[in-house]
């Protein structure tokens, strides 16, 4: 098998033959066809996140279809198209996977990060986290709502009942999200990089009424805002612009150090909460939702082999919506 391969040294992926892989009990051998480049793939790379896997093959929005299954498995059957997302692996034992809440599982396995991921034309995975896709769309636009797509699903409903929604960083999960909040009669509002023109056009194509960079004010008070982008500096101005009793939802699995602030930002009863992973009932919940509503998924393509190219534009802002890598059938 082919595989682009972080090494743990440098941030530039590494091409490789691999030897073919051999489903376990439990679980599937995917056949990728397509995986979704996600910010938190450079975290990793650019070693924002400690203690990866080494190496580790990067991608935890694959799309593919089941090549062999290993015994034990009955959710799916060889050669039905399957997702595979960021939570790869729980416990099953702790306190919060046996409250409900494995998204905070205290020996948690993750797809792209611990355990082997997409960045390649196979993958294994088990099966108990892996979910089946809306046929209503391709697998190019099927990947980014594996991560970007349930992360901002997760950081929405963490906003409650707000109505005007603020949005930091106009990207992957950004662009689903503000169409979901949109579908539900909410007002978007999108606040993107200092001169990110084709993301301002992209959020008011997809409905935002309000669309400027980060450091403009809001033109009228949010009840919530989203932050995506991994600028700590955007949690004070997201406070500065939602109403008391407004929430701040952080839907970063990184982000940069939090400046200090003045503590009437805060007062008036507004709070700043943190989304981390997720759980499979999210998941499912949001493919149900994602089957529902005609959801326009902006993606470019990238062959497997430019992999580092498309992580460099990710970098560099040179997006606007996903990038997904695309293999060879």
């Amino acid at each position: 098998m082919l595989a682009m391969v972080f090494d743990g040294r440098t941030p530039t992926l590494c091409e490789q033959e691999r030897p073919n892989l051999v489903p376990g009990a439990g679980q599937l051998l995917i056949e990728v066809h397509a995986c979704g480049i996600c910010r938190t793939d450079l975290h990793v790379i650019d070693g924002e996140l400690s203690n990866p896997k080494v190496p580790v093959i990067p991608g935890h929005e694959i799309v593919g279809v089941v090549a062999k299954m290993g015994s034990g498995v009955h959710e799916f059957r060889v050669g039905e198209r399957v997702g595979v997302p960021w939570v790869g692996h729980t416990c099953g034992r702790c306190r919060y996977c046996s409250s409900g809440r494995e998204n905070l599982c205290d020996a948690p396995g993750f797809t792209g990060y611990t355990i082997d991921g997409g960045y390649a034309d196979h993958a294994l995975a088990d099966s108990r986290y892996c979910l089946h896709l809306p046929e209503r769309y391709s697998d190019m636009e099927a990947a980014p709502l594996l991560c970007a797509g349930l992360i901002g699903y997760r950081t929405l409903r963490m906003a409650g009942d707000a109505q005007r929604i603020g949005i930091y960083g106009f990207g992957a999960a950004a662009h689903i999200v503000a169409q979901i909040a949109r579908h539900q009669g909410r007002a978007v509002y999108a606040f993107t990089r200092e001169g990110d023109v084709a993301a301002q056009q992209l959020a008011l194509r997809l409905g935002a009424q309000w669309a400027g960079s980060s450091d403009e004010v809001a033109p009228c008070e949010l009840d919530a805002a989203l932050i995506f982008a991994p600028v700590g500096a955007l949690i004070p101005a997201a406070l500065k612009a939602v109403a008391k009793g407004g929430t701040v939802v952080c839907g970063g699995i990184h982000m940069s150090d939090v400046p200090s602030f003045p503590y009437e930002l805060l007062w008036g009863e507004r709070r700043i909460v943190s989304v981390a992973n997720l759980t499979r009932e999210d998941g499912r919940a949001f493919m149900r939702l994602a089957a529902a509503i005609p959801l326009e998924i902006a993606t470019t393509a990238y062959p497997l082999r430019e992999a580092n190219r498309a992580l460099s534009d990710l970098r560099e802002g040179r997006l606007a919506g996903a990038a997904v890598l695309t293999m060879s059938s």
